[in-house]
């Protein structure tokens, strides 16, 4: 019975994360279309715009490091 719970946990646990995938898949797309527009029309401040979200994402990165040394 444990045993099963287990499998279901994990087989749920599958399917949201392959709906997160699909979303992100399709969101990666249209940022990577953005920032194609972004540096034709305003190359400058879209550098400017482009290192700041570099920035955060090495932010959410540590954080994420974090968590997993947390969880070991």
């Amino acid at each position: 019975m444990f045993k099963n719970k287990i499998n279901k946990k994990y087989i749920n646990s599958q399917k949201i994360i392959n709906q997160i995938s699909n979303i992100r898949r399709k969101n990666n797309k249209n940022w990577m279309d953005l920032l194609k527009i972004a540096f034709k029309k305003d190359p400058k401040n879209a550098s400017k715009i482009l290192a700041k979200i570099t920035s955060f994402d090495k932010r959410i990165s540590k954080l994420t490091r974090k968590l997993e040394l947390i969880n070991k």
